[in-house]
């Protein structure tokens, strides 16, 4: 095919790459540059998240997304206690920590380790657990006579701390209650 595979890659690899293809009607050349980049992990440009919300008896990812080469190996800790993988917690390749099942005993600081061979660093965030938003009355089958108007209703409960807001779809595609405001009326009722 004409490839050049080169492993475990060095500083002393990098530079211009020439590859030239020739038959009996000529020659063509065609360059390339290999850049090595290596650099401690770093979280400036990408930090965790301050604050992390989580529903309660659901799940969350945090992601830890620091800039290294080469990719760096991660570990995570709860305060200081040491996260392993288990029933409730993975850590995931790319650096991400799951947690499901959330209780009030996952709320506190987690911060995410990176290390590569050039260097270490970590990021820190807060977990809060908020109350499941539920639906506490669904809308209900409805059979309506062709000109007539019909009305759903739809409840819910939610975290007081946080704010809810209902989306209604029609056969998966959301409503648009701004267009189509002469045939839809959504009514709030705080």
């Amino acid at each position: 095919k004409g490839e050049l595979r080169i492993q475990s890659l060095t500083f002393e690899d990098a530079g211009m790459y020439q590859c030239i293809a020739e038959n009996t009607h000529g020659v063509i050349y065609a360059n390339a540059e290999l850049k090595i980049v290596a650099s401690p992990p770093t979280f400036e440009l990408n930090p965790m998240k301050k604050k992390i919300l989580a529903a309660k008896g659901g799940r969350v990812i945090i992601e830890c997304k620091p800039k290294a080469a080469p990719k760096p190996k991660f570990s995570w800790s709860k305060g200081t206690e040491l996260l392993v993988n288990g029933s409730r917690i993975r850590i995931w390749d790319d650096g991400s920590l799951e947690i499901i099942n959330i209780t009030k005993l996952d709320e506190g600081r987690y911060t995410c380790f990176a290390e590569n061979n050039r260097g270490k660093a970590n990021s820190t965030g807060v977990l809060e657990m908020t109350e499941a938003t539920r639906i506490t009355l669904a809308p209900l089958n409805v059979d309506v006579t062709v000109g007539e108007n019909a009305t759903m209703q739809c409840i819910a409960s939610h975290d007081p701390t946080l704010d809810l807001t209902f989306i209604w779809s029609l056969n998966g595609f959301v409503i648009d209650f701004e267009k189509e405001h002469e045939h839809y009326e959504r009514n709030v009722m705080v």
